[in-house]
C-alpha cells in the first residue's frame, strides 16, 4: 500500500474527503517524526510504539578491496508492534 491507497482507505472508513484525510495523515507523521526526532516515545495503543534507536561507531569492512573503514554513530527510528496488531497479522 503506497500513502494514495492509504489516503483512500482513511478517506474511506473515517468518511472525509481525501484532502481532509491527506492532510490528517501528513499532521500525524510531522507529529510522530517530531517527537521521536526530540527523542520521545510515541506510543499508540492496540497498534505499536515509535522510538529513537542509537547505533554505536563500529569498524566495517570494504566489501571490494577488504580494508577496514570507520561506520559513524547514527540515529535510526524503532518500531515495536503492538498486540493487537501482531493478533491481526498472525490471523491472516
Amino acid at each position: 500500500m503506497n500513502k494514495g491507497e492509504l489516503v483512500d482507505a482513511i478517506a474511506g472508513k473515517a468518511g472525509l474527503s481525501k484532502n481532509d484525510a491527506e492532510a490528517a495523515l501528513n499532521a500525524f507523521i510531522d507529529a510522530v517524526g517530531g517527537a521521536v526526532a526530540g527523542g520521545d516515545k510515541v506510543s499508540l495503543p492496540r497498534f505499536g510504539t515509535f522510538a529513537l534507536s542509537h547505533r554505536s561507531a563500529r569498524t566495517g569492512m570494504n566489501p571490494q578491496t577488504r580494508e577496514p573503514i570507520q561506520i559513524a554513530a547514527s540515529k535510526g527510528v524503532k518500531f515495536t508492534a503492538g498486540s493487537e496488531l501482531k493478533k491481526l497479522v498472525n490471523k491472516s
